[in-house]
């Protein structure tokens, strides 16, 4: 079993999400994380798909200065129309569509 972290999205046209940036957590008592890797979207989907992992995301907060861990994150439609989404609540910081999106940023 492997646990994951989602920081950030990087989009295409119409704002599609292409790729994620992807944390492999190094130590679940610490919550400590290895940087980013930039992760293709099917590549993210075969990691969620697999049963034993755990894939949130991980949200910066402004107040503590510090990142946690928030929603987990699910694979949501089939074949060619698959795609991720955190548990759908009524907090925008932990849906993916409102992480950072790091294709503004390079």
């Amino acid at each position: 079993m492997a646990t994951y972290r989602i920081s950030g999205v990087w989009t295409g046209s119409g704002g599609v999400i292409t790729h994620y940036a992807v944390h492999t957590v190094a130590d679940t008592t610490k919550n400590t994380v290895t940087l980013a890797s930039k992760t293709s979207k099917a590549d993210a989907i075969r990691l969620v798909e697999q049963a034993s992992n755990i894939v949130t995301t991980l949200v910066w907060n402004s107040t503590n200065k510090a990142w946690y861990h928030g929603e987990i994150v699910h694979v949501v439609g089939s074949g060619s129309s698959k795609y991720l989404r955190s548990k759908p609540d009524s907090s925008l910081t932990d849906n993916l569509d409102h992480l950072p999106n790091f294709s503004l940023i390079y």
